[in-house]
């Protein structure tokens, strides 16, 4: 994956360079690239003048963060109490077998990636998921294929 300095160099001009914005800029960042591969932390702590090992250290301490490329559509699927009891566990698996990938992994198109989160505070929705910044409750099983065709590209 190629990082272009300058958008790297344009999300830190928009914080003003300032060290107290780090965790915002590496937001911007993960937000332009999915991910926060080791180009754009090296520039950011170049052109913030915060050591490398510090830069990586929130990088790797806040789970907002990932190292690793992640779905363009992340669906996190909620194992709180609630969602957990009306059948999470299951459809985490329904989600796996669909993107036929685990949880933790991201699709080879870049477009999906799946994760658990322990409560999404809308237990009223029980199970819930996020797919992006949508979220989708009451579910199913058979309710997953309907929810991640609306999210993949439309065919010609």
């Amino acid at each position: 994956m190629h990082i272009d300095p300058a958008k790297v160099d344009a999300i830190i001009q928009r914080h003003g360079r300032k060290r107290e914005h780090l965790i915002a800029m590496l937001l911007e960042c993960q937000e332009e690239f999915t991910h926060l591969p080791e180009p754009v932390l090296q520039r950011v702590s170049e052109q913030v003048e915060v050591p490398l090992p510090s830069v990586l250290g929130i990088a790797t301490f806040f789970r907002a963060f990932s190292l690793k490329p992640v779905g363009r559509y992340p669906a996190h699927i909620c194992m709180g109490t609630a969602c957990h009891v009306k059948g999470a566990p299951r459809l985490l698996e329904a989600f796996e077998r669909e993107l036929k990938i685990l949880r933790g992994q991201t699709t080879d198109d870049l477009l999906f990636s799946i994760n658990t989160v322990n409560c999404l505070g809308c237990c009223g929705l029980a199970p819930a998921v996020t797919v992006g910044k949508d979220v989708h409750g009451k579910l199913k099983q058979a309710d997953v294929p309907r929810i991640l065709k609306k999210y993949r590209p439309k065919e010609a």
